[in-house]
């Protein structure tokens, strides 16, 4: 290997032009790709578990509730990959209408699906089932935001005007099932509820000695499963419920066959006697907040292979097409506001890391120069970081920029063997800048692959892991493997070409400001002999 690169490093010194070119090639090729990789926040993990939200017609009872529950959880009860799960039905942080489902699936190694996929395979049995739907998501190790949404990620609509928003985020609900970034489109906004008014005749029953507590704790009898009293046994205790019978209750027409005894004469009232009611077709069931204002929140799970970057991108230019209002206000929240906020700093972060390797280098070789020459070998590192990622559909997540932050520490050491061994090499045994760093890359490449090889092989069981979670460690290896390859194939040939062409500047440089200082000075005054 080493005479194999002894003769490599001659032809990349003869071509140094070429090297150049390739070197500045690698830089816009590194570039290039941060541009068009698809950007996204952290992976995402199968963790074989699932979280299940079902949403039921907002004027539903809680009999038909259960019975479309249960008939939810008998689907996912039957796919094989299942191993156990619980449910929940009402209330829970989610609207009355909804109840939740917690699956458990089976080890990664006795299922033959991801749990991205048994959520693919499930949703057309699911959505047969008519009057309910359940959104299904994996649940992942890291997720920002406290509120109870139905699926990952939020996009919340604010508006001072109630009728506005409610005109508008029904637009933007449809539009955005349309997407084709995104699955399980789902919305908080509970606006199409029915009400039912009963007015009383305070008169006509105060002339039979009825009084409103009377008609509310009738009404409450009927219909509110009051508990009257409880038995108890030796192993069990039994709980007495009031109610009218269960096939009554969701009928209007009940009201009719309601009596209340008048405390004056015994005799038994018609509700309709002294009440009128009337039903109010659509009516909000409840009207969420953020901050002062009415808000909306619109949830969504990522189509497979989607980057959230992609996801929220389509999301805003659909808005921006559909030609909302301007007091009609939309922002992420959770995990994809604060993707959005790391996506705006990811430059400056790494500009951050460049500037602060730079100062340090620069304070210990007390020169401008020798530290871009280490870190011309960081542009080769990005170009096999995100190739690799792109290459095996990963997105630039914040795991992959932790590998991208940790390549820069890994790779600069080749530059540092090098330049370290050549300056050294000029200062004490006066060779020329070509013969010193030919010296230097041919003397440190056994502890440059050694070096190079202990950290690629570290990152081998990161990037090949498929344990439970390993989806969150994936990119990490993959960015590490793939950067110190491309690296190592080429540092080795560009950074002595890099390193005579800036010793080549510096002189020049150099002698341009010896000159200009001499240009500068002063001429000696000339004085006249007496």
């Amino acid at each position: 290997m080493l005479h194999g690169y002894q003769r490599g490093l001659d032809l990349a010194l003869s071509w140094s032009r070429t090297t150049l070119c390739i070197f500045f090639a690698t830089v816009a090729l590194s570039v290039y790709l941060f541009v068009i990789i698809p950007k996204g926040f952290f992976p995402q993990q199968d963790n074989g578990f699932l979280i299940a939200v079902s949403q039921m017609a907002q004027d539903i009872s809680f009999a038909d509730m259960k019975r479309h529950q249960e008939e939810l959880s008998s689907i996912v009860r039957a796919d094989p990959a299942v191993d156990s799960m619980a449910d929940e039905l009402g209330g829970g942080g989610t609207a009355l209408n909804s109840g939740r489902m917690y699956i458990t699936l089976k080890p990664r190694e006795e299922r033959d699906a991801s749990a991205q996929q048994i959520i693919e395979r499930l949703r057309p049995k699911l959505e047969a089932v008519e009057g309910a739907r359940l959104y299904m998501q994996a649940s992942q190790d890291v997720r920002l935001g406290g509120r109870a949404t139905r699926t990952q990620f939020e996009y919340t609509l604010q508006d001072a005007k109630l009728d506005e928003l409610n005109e508008w985020a029904p637009k933007i609900l449809a539009r955005m099932k349309t997407l084709p970034e995104l699955r399980d489109v789902a919305t908080d906004q509970q606006t199409e509820g029915t009400t039912l008014t009963l007015t009383i005749d305070r008169d006509t029953a105060s002339r039979f000695g009825i009084q409103p507590q009377l008609i509310d704790d009738t009404l409450y009898d009927a219909f509110g499963q009051r508990q009257v009293t409880q038995y108890f046994t030796q192993l069990n205790s039994y709980h007495v419920i009031l109610e009218i019978l269960p096939e009554l209750q969701g009928k209007l027409d009940t009201l009719n066959k309601i009596y209340i005894r008048s405390p004056t004469t015994g005799d038994e009232v018609p509700l309709s006697v002294f009440c009128k009611w009337t039903t109010i077709p659509v009516r909000p069931l409840a009207i969420a907040h953020q901050g002062q204002f009415p808000a909306t929140t619109i949830s969504f799970n990522l189509a497979q292979g989607v980057a959230l970057g992609q996801a929220t991108d389509a999301i805003q230019n659909a808005v921006a097409d559909l030609g909302a209002p301007a007091t009609l206000s939309s922002s992420f929240q959770g995990t994809a506001q604060a993707f959005q906020q790391s996506l705006s700093s990811v430059p400056l972060l790494i500009l951050a890391a460049l500037v602060v390797v730079y100062l340090i280098l620069g304070v210990l070789y007390e020169s401008y120069i020798h530290p871009l020459t280490i870190l011309s070998t960081l542009p080769s590192a990005g170009v096999g970081a995100l190739a690799i990622l792109m290459a095996f559909g990963f997105d630039f997540s914040l795991i992959a920029l932790i590998g991208i932050i940790l390549l820069i520490g890994i790779v600069k050491k080749n530059g540092i063997m090098m330049v370290d061994f050549a300056i050294a090499a000029e200062r004490e045994e006066h060779l020329s800048p070509r013969e010193s760093i030919r010296k230097a890359a041919l003397l440190r490449f056994r502890p440059i692959m050694m070096t190079t090889m202990a950290a690629l092989l570290g990152g081998v069981p990161l990037m090949l892991g498929t344990g439970t979670g390993s989806e969150i460690r994936q990119p990490l290896g993959y960015a590490m493997v793939g950067g110190l390859i491309v690296s190592q194939a080429l540092t080795l040939f560009t950074t002595p070409v890099v390193y005579l062409y800036l010793d080549r500047f510096s002189n020049a440089l150099s002698n341009w400001t010896a000159t200009k200082k001499d240009d500068d000075a002063e001429p000696p005054v000339k004085h006249a002999a007496e």
